[in-house]
């Protein structure tokens, strides 16, 4: 999983925007274009915009691209109070919640609280969606079909855990919701199975295709 960090030290704040990341989900340009445009030399420039609008903005960034350091030494973002993931048309999958990923042999690969994950297969920094489903040409509504999870037992466990099966799927563990593209539906447990080769019937979930067409990750 590559990063390659920029930093854009202002005076209260300094952003930070992970160039490996960023699938231009545009969220920091509508929402605080004085600070994000990308027709100026730096593209960021934290001092154009009020704090607390600032922060707000970039916690709205899906794939997790954008962060801060407060100079204050204030709260840094909090972690949100419950598990999600938002299925996108034609995209990937945008998690949200108190989030650890660990490799196939359970090694920790990252924390997160935002990140976007790839489900069509053909991401070159996976597990990140890269956004290279639009070069794939890879098409799905983003609808839930036949919902195939594990109803919440432990109510003391908050967090989420995504284990990366070897030539899999994405295993979560841990209590989340997940909402189809046009938030028509919900399905929430506490185990589940993503598809990320891109070939299931059954997408958002894995259907055990990725056997079939010999998927490497």
């Amino acid at each position: 999983m590559e990063s390659k960090v920029i930093t854009y030290p202002g005076v209260d704040v300094t952003v930070k925007y992970d160039l490996k990341r960023c699938i231009h989900a545009a969220e920091c340009v509508k929402g605080a274009p004085h600070v994000f445009d990308i027709n100026k030399k730096p593209w960021v420039d934290p001092d154009q915009g009020e704090f607390n609008e600032l922060i707000e903005v970039i916690h709205q960034c899906p794939t997790g691209a954008l962060t801060y350091v407060r100079h204050d030494g204030g709260a840094e973002e909090p972690t949100p109070s419950s598990n999600t993931v938002d299925v996108v048309e034609d995209g990937p999958v945008y998690l949200r919640g108190d989030i650890t990923i660990l490799s196939s042999d359970g090694e920790l690969i990252s924390k997160e609280t935002r990140v976007a994950l790839c489900r069509c297969g053909a991401s070159q920094n996976k597990p990140l969606c890269d956004g290279n489903h639009s070069k794939a040409k890879f098409a799905d509504s983003g609808a839930i079909r036949e919902v195939k999870m594990k109803p919440i037992e432990d109510a003391e466990v908050t967090s989420l855990t995504i284990k990366l099966a070897g030539n899999g799927p994405l295993l979560l563990e841990g209590p989340v919701t997940v909402n189809s593209a046009d938030g028509e539906i919900s399905a929430g447990g506490s185990k589940a199975a993503l598809c990320r080769c891109g070939a299931s019937s059954n997408k958002p979930f894995c259907d055990g295709t990725h056997k079939a067409i010999g998927f490497e990750a």
